[in-house]
């Protein structure tokens, strides 16, 4: 997974970059096919703004949250990237299992009461 971080109006600190890349391992624990991971980390007057862009096959993920502290947006932007990540996953593996042969029942086509009115089979 590669990670970009960047600040708006903020110097990123490494302990910032640490704290951000200790959160996002929960992530990559929960679904490895993660492509790239750009964050945003902003300040607009007292609001502290983190926002993340998830780039999985098939669909990027938006996610922002904001608060009074930097910490606790990230907190809360990776909680929330969190639960998206495994609604698409969980999503996918629906989709893979619906048409699969091994997933459907078993009809049975002939049953003993059609071999029994065969008037072929009959003796006459």
């Amino acid at each position: 997974m590669n990670l970009n971080l960047t600040g708006h109006h903020i110097e990123i600190t490494p302990a910032m970059r640490d704290y951000v890349n200790a959160k996002l391992a929960r992530v990559t624990r929960h679904f490895e096919h993660i492509i790239d991971v750009s964050v945003i980390l902003s300040v607009e007057k007292l609001r502290q703004k983190a926002e993340a862009n998830a780039h999985i096959r098939g669909k990027d993920i938006f996610v922002e949250s904001g608060g009074t502290d930097m910490y606790a947006s990230i907190d809360s932007l990776v909680d929330k990237l969190d639960r998206q990540i495994l609604r698409h996953k969980e999503k996918s593996a629906n989709r893979r299992g619906i048409g699969a042969l091994k997933n459907r029942e078993i009809e049975q086509v002939g049953t003993m009461e059609q071999t029994d009115s065969n008037p072929a089979d009959s003796g006459l």
